[in-house]
């Protein structure tokens, strides 16, 4: 062992920036990952990593200096860049069992690169390998995943599970689906990643893996020996399991889109039905160490995956990833090379055109629950911006203070009409202090309310302090105060209390809304009174300003200020 350390030592040391003296450093590695003694494949991995890094720098330079030489291109890209593009092959099987990332990029490294799957969606979907590879070794044992549709992520955990079998190819695995069309589906992509003779290079990765049987009529694929339980079933969720599946402790329980669509999931007896055949004949063919990963929309708090979350959503053993289709700034997550992707266009026109049921469970990974929903998007009323020719009655703002860690400041500024209410504007920030408060300046500035009002507690009389100091710098006078905000109990009863006058208030329009406005609206219409929320402070923001309208109810006479 410390015989091929050292001459892998020995090697590097003559400068791996050096195409033969790289290539005989190769060599090698894979001597030690060849040999039978301990911890020798764990240190061929370990500095194969650290030559790739070299290889991609040393094609990095190669590609820039073609650039610049115009007369010696040809020669440069026909053979330095090409000797050092073939290293990078041959070091990128080296460590494909072992980087499930590598593993993908080599197995279409024959592919022409407008058909490949992987590298044109890497830059998105790379979080996501991150996620899989800690289920593959353990550190977690479930992993939900919830993506637009036709962003990847059947064909990614696909990838997976041919990865995962490579490296456990005596383990016993299943798939399960809705319908048997879609473990049909699934069942033949498997079979082509596998074909030897195929398009992927899965063998060339596996070389010590062989294929022992498959049967079409029972969708089972097998590798090296006979077994009870093959290596792999795909069943649905109407087909037999009990008795016929069984998923070993090296193994995985893959499920994906176990709901059919929007009509089930609208149904509770359904979901229930649902839930109830995924815990009866799904996870209970897992042994006691096995993983599992479940694909799928988020239609309702009800389905499968809805019900894992809320059982085990802080356990940290279990992880749920969600991509959804646009960002905070409203712009596309999914802009892939290639042009397979979505772009900000295309998905605008999907929100347009499908209800606000469809786009938030299929194209943003939330569940949308109409029961219990207080403020839902077509029950408020909206407005384009255009006010009255006079001053408003009053200007009113209120200030829920946050610190960052999650929480959201929310300052919602309201246009007082006698009995019509417009929310001009709204601050709707995660940031710290050092990040808001420049931002709630810059707003009051603005609009120059009559009246402000902070929220109390965790630190908002400091806040208002601050706040009210920096104005006073300014020249610009507000009638500023604190007040103490209720507990987490009477705080929802408040924000139900207030509930019908906060529907009044009328909205600006979506298409003219600001990124932190369009986010204040989406937590406001999903606020529900019948389970958990996640941000509950654009509604308490309005209840706050609402609690703070009744508070002043005399008869305001507006003039003109004597300072």
């Amino acid at each position: 062992m410390d015989d091929l350390k050292d001459l892998c030592a020995i090697i590097a040391r003559k400068k791996l920036t050096n195409l033969p003296i790289a290539n005989d450093y190769f060599e090698a590695l894979l001597l030690c990952r060849d040999s039978r003694e301990d911890g020798m494949y764990d240190y061929s991995m370990e500095k194969g990593r650290k030559l790739y890094d070299v290889i991609n720098k040393q094609l990095a330079k190669t590609l820039n200096e073609a650039r610049k030489s115009k007369a010696r291109a040809d020669v440069i890209l026909q053979t330095d860049s090409a000797e050092w593009y073939e290293l990078k092959r041959k070091c990128t099987l080296l460590l494909a069992p072992e980087s499930f990332d590598l593993y993908m990029q080599y197995l279409e490294w024959n592919r022409a690169p407008e058909n490949k799957f992987w590298l044109p969606r890497r830059k998105i979907l790379l979080p996501l390998v991150k996620d899989l590879e800690d289920l593959e070794r353990k550190k977690i044992k479930f992993l939900g995943i919830s993506l637009p549709p036709r962003t990847g992520k059947s064909t990614l955990c696909i990838f997976y599970l041919t990865w995962h079998i490579g490296r456990n190819p005596n383990s016993a695995n299943a798939m399960g689906g809705h319908a048997k069309p879609l473990v049909d589906g699934f069942f033949k992509e498997l079979l082509t990643v596998f074909d030897p003779n195929g398009e992927y290079l899965w063998q060339d990765v596996f070389p010590n893996v062989k294929f022992e049987s498959k049967s079409i009529e029972y969708l089972t694929i097998n590798f090296n020996r006979p077994k009870r339980f093959p290596t792999m079933t795909c069943r649905s969720a109407e087909g037999t399991w009990t008795g016929a599946v069984d998923i070993s402790n090296d193994g995985i329980l893959y499920i994906d889109d176990l709901v059919r669509d929007f009509e089930e999931a609208s149904s509770p007896m359904r979901m229930q039905a649902k839930y109830d055949a995924y815990v009866g004949q799904m996870k209970d063919r897992k042994k006691d160490q096995a993983t599992e990963l479940m694909v799928g929309t988020r239609w309702n708090i009800l389905d499968p995956l809805g019900r894992t979350k809320e059982m085990y959503g802080d356990d940290p053993d279990y992880r749920f990833a969600v991509i959804p289709a646009m960002n905070e700034n409203d712009e596309s997550n999914f802009v892939y090379d290639y042009n397979v992707g979505f772009s900000t266009e295309y998905y605008r026109d999907m929100r347009a055109s499908v209800g606000d049921n469809m786009w938030w469970a299929k194209y943003m990974g939330q569940p949308y629950v109409r029961e219990g929903l207080l403020f839902p998007a077509d029950s408020l009323n909206y407005h384009n911006g255009v006010f009255p020719d006079t001053r408003p009655d009053r200007i009113i703002a209120v200030c829920d203070v946050a610190w960052g860690g999650g929480d959201y400041l929310a300052m919602p500024i309201l246009y007082i009409y006698g009995d019509d209410w417009y929310c001009v504007d709204v601050v709707y920030n995660n940031g710290n202090k050092n990040v808001t408060r420049p931002i709630v300046l810059g707003k009051l500035e603005k609009w120059q309310p009559d009246q402000l009002q902070f929220e109390a507690n965790n630190g908002g009389r400091e806040y208002a302090e601050y706040i009210d100091n920096k104005l006073q710098e300014r020249n610009i006078r507000i009638n500023i105060t604190s007040k103490k905000a209720p507990n987490n109990i009477d705080k929802m009863s408040r924000i139900i209390k207030y509930s019908p006058d906060i529907s009044k208030i009328k909205f600006l329009e979506r298409k003219y809304c600001s990124s932190e406005y369009n986010k204040f609206l989406d937590d406001l219409c999903f606020f529900t009174a019948s389970g958990k929320n996640l941000h509950d402070d654009a509604p308490d923001s309005l209840a706050m300003a609402v609690d703070m309208l009744y508070s002043n109810v005399g008869i305001l006479t507006v003039g003109k200020r004597p300072f």
